[in-house]
């Protein structure tokens, strides 16, 4: 049992915690946290000497905690250590909801701690596989299971680990091949601009540079009127607060990147050529708008339905390509495979757009997702 000093330092971190987990960071402030754990504000910097002092060892325990649970995947062939891993992770997201806000969050102010996560997967899949693991290896098995464990975890999604260490395994496309000229061979063509002169359209999109750079809550109606060249006025014929605002740019951003890709994608591609030109294009479009991630994430916190209706849409734009689904396994009968699969499938893009935020090399997003396709055409055991 924690007394004296350890106690109190506890009940900052769990208040921290329980904060952060609910807002987003910029939101919660030293006062906040300590009037959560029911101290007073001047015992914080006995312990802590700021607010982002305390976020990063709570990032640095999260990864710690995870690189445990991932000691203990283990099993006597590669099949039981992949299913260890699948089960532990999924297991690790739906007890630890908060701890995975949380880690959501930080993994993008402060990339150095998903770096070091990034290390700990892959030195559970070098143990799993034997030998050093490259880093599209890594992406393609960890990427699509953190993304899928997350969304069950914190939106209630359906998934199955069954389904999820079979496409590990064996892959999500079988026995298809790419023409590499087909996939990045292209001419991306940018979304056309708007001509008119549609006050709606300027308002968001001069909010939409303004909460990229600066963040939700250190932006104002004023500040996005100004950055428009509108009056206050013309703000509310258009939305009801900053918080619909937001919404309506969320919507935007989400009918922006599928409308990009959807543009851009080439016709005449089987579908695992489809889904990594998919990628490619999804790199493409982080590179000409460079605020659509961070405005996303943060509506996670801010208004998590329309964050959660963002990726239900790109769900359902999968559910709607019947002229060339998913293939189930040939032989086999999984409960939520095509879900699974699919939620699998959403976690490549966005693990690898956060690294194509923090990497602009595009020679580098080629070469990442030729490496993801191969995998997803054979697995790891293939």
């Amino acid at each position: 049992m924690k007394t004296g000093k350890a106690e109190t330092r506890h009940r900052l971190i769990e208040s921290a915690i329980e904060l952060f987990s609910q807002n987003w960071y910029a939101a919660v402030s030293v006062a906040n946290i300590c009037r959560q754990a029911g101290l007073s504000n001047g015992i914080f910097y006995k312990y802590f000497p700021d607010k982002e002092s305390l976020l990063k060892e709570i990032l640095n325990t999260i990864v710690e905690e995870i690189a445990g649970v991932l000691q203990k995947c283990d099993g006597k062939d590669m099949h039981e250590r992949i299913e260890s891993t699948v089960g532990n992770l999924v297991n690790y997201a739906a007890a630890n909801r908060n701890l995975i806000r949380v880690y959501r969050e930080g993994q993008y102010h402060f990339f150095e701690y998903e770096q070091k996560l990034t290390h700990a997967y892959e030195k559970c899949l070098g143990r799993i596989l034997g030998g050093k693991i490259s880093h599209g290896r890594y992406l393609y098995a960890i990427g699509g299971l953190r993304f899928a464990s997350v969304r069950a975890a914190l939106y209630g999604v359906t998934i199955n680990t069954e389904a999820i260490t079979h496409i590990i395994e064996h892959g999500i496309f079988p026995g298809q091949s790419f023409d590499e000229h087909k996939v990045f061979d292209i001419a991306v063509q940018p979304l056309p601009l708007n001509m008119e002169d549609n006050t709606e359209k300027r308002l968001l999109a001069a909010g939409k540079k303004l909460f990229g750079q600066q963040g939700y809550h250190h932006v104002n109606i004023h500040d996005i009127t100004n950055a428009a060249g509108f009056s206050v006025g013309a703000f509310y014929k258009y939305f009801e607060s900053k918080e619909s605002y937001f919404e309506h740019l969320i919507d935007e951003v989400g009918h922006d990147a599928r409308r990009f890709i959807s543009v851009n994608l080439s016709p005449g591609l089987n579908r695992l050529e489809q889904e990594m030109q998919g990628m490619y294009l999804f790199a493409a479009f982080l590179s000409i708008d460079r605020w659509c991630y961070n405005i996303v994430r943060e509506g996670e916190f801010v208004v998590p339905h329309k964050a959660k209706e963002y990726y239900n849409r790109f769900v359902d734009a999968y559910k709607k390509n019947t002229d060339n689904p998913i293939p189930a396994p040939e032989g086999q009968s999984i409960p939520d495979y095509q879900r699974s699969a699919i939620e699998f499938l959403l976690g490549l893009p966005h693990y690898f757009g956060l690294e194509m935020i923090f990497d602009h090399s595009n020679q580098n997003a080629r070469m990442l997702v030729r490496e993801i396709g191969s995998y997803m055409a054979r697995g790891l055991q293939g």
